[in-house]
């Protein structure tokens, strides 16, 4: 009901990407921007951001002044417009190598530029599009799909408080997206699975809604806040 009476300037997020729609319900209550961005233990500071009066939601931004950015395919050619790729960095705070980690060190660090590990969409307007860890992301129908895409479009229904979707293999072994789904209110029963399912559907495309939903207690996460979706990829698939 409008913004409250918060001593509020603006306000920073972390840990995992910031889904669009929780952004924007921030700043149409809050009455303040979210800045989101990017940085790194190896970059030591963030290099991706949006900025104050330059925000929106749904991407993390442009380079931070100092860093440069390149987005690139499996073969290490530059992605154009609407490409997802790799995110590589080169300034002047990255890390020069991980202790007593050579092969590590070799695939991370590349001359003056050090791999971020983050599949980005290269937008029309420069800014760039957060997919998900290059770990993370798998294919669908032979098209890359984003879990971080999936996982806002499921936040953006209001009885999920968050999600998680990773790759499962249906009956044929083909990979498809998998939702682990913490409420925020309602019956965890095959009727709310439908409608997140067709939640998705109408967000984003039919091709991409997953295509067995588990519902948790809670996400199981670092101590900075990131998803651990590698554990949850170990689970038998849900209904």
């Amino acid at each position: 009901e409008g913004a409250p009476d918060a001593p509020l300037r603006i306000c920073i997020s972390a840990g995992e990407a910031l889904p669009e729609d929780v952004g924007r319900r921030w700043r149409e209550h809050m009455g303040v921007d979210i800045l989101d961005g990017v940085g790194s233990t190896e970059m030591l500071h963030i290099f991706l951001s949006n900025r104050p009066g330059d925000v929106v939601y749904g991407t993390s931004g442009v380079a931070v002044p100092g860093y440069a950015l390149r987005v690139v395919d499996e073969d290490g050619n530059e992605v154009r417009p609407g490409g997802v790729g790799e995110l590589l960095v080169n300034g002047a705070s990255s890390a020069n190598c991980y202790w007593n980690q050579r092969d590590k060190s070799r695939n991370t660090f590349e001359g003056v530029w050090t791999r971020t590990g983050d599949k980005y969409i290269l937008r029309d307007d420069g800014r760039l599009e957060y997919c998900g860890r290059t770990d993370d992301m798998f294919k669908v129908s032979g098209i890359w799909l984003s879990p971080f895409e999936v996982e806002g479009a499921l936040a953006s229904h209001p009885q999920v408080l968050e999600a998680a979707v990773v790759a499962a293999r249906d009956e044929e072994g083909l990979e498809k997206p998998k939702a682990f789904v913490v409420l925020d209110s309602g019956t965890p029963d095959d009727d709310l699975r439908t409608a997140l399912k067709e939640h998705v559907k109408s967000k984003i495309g039919k091709w991409k809604y997953p295509r067995w939903i588990e519902f948790v207690e809670e996400l199981p996460k670092t101590a900075t806040g990131k998803i651990q979706r590698f554990k949850l990829r170990d689970e038998p698939n849900g209904c």
